[in-house]
């Protein structure tokens, strides 16, 4: 099972590049894919990365397009991340984007970093 994108993080990561263009239009990047992955680090062992990338290498990077968003992902990554979902938060307590992850044995507190 590939990661799922809700509805709700993709209006948030629409948003977040549609505010990029609008304050540079003719030097912002068209073709930016959202890039989801997993680095060694946090105090989980594994922390989850996201970030905006243009490059895609089709030897190790699996492409999927989720609610009109290209997602990228490693395939290193991906072993990590099968099955994730990954979905925004936006309280009076926190906002971001969050993961639940079924490849987690445990969590911190933060919910930012995990162990497999």
């Amino acid at each position: 099972m590939p990661i799922m994108l809700t509805e709700r993080a993709a209006l948030e990561v629409k948003k977040i590049l549609d505010e990029q263009r609008a304050g540079s239009p003719q030097d912002f990047p068209t073709d930016l894919m959202l890039r989801i992955g997993v680095q060694g680090g946090g105090c989980g062992g594994f922390q989850y990365a996201l970030g905006f990338d243009r490059d895609v290498n089709p030897e190790i990077d699996e492409v999927s397009e989720l609610h009109g968003i290209k997602v990228v992902v490693d395939r290193k990554s991906n072993m990590y991340l099968n099955g994730t979902e990954v979905d925004f938060y936006e309280g009076i307590d926190r906002r971001g984007f969050t993961f639940k992850n079924p490849q987690a044995q445990k969590s911190c507190g933060c919910g930012s970093s995990f162990q497999v």
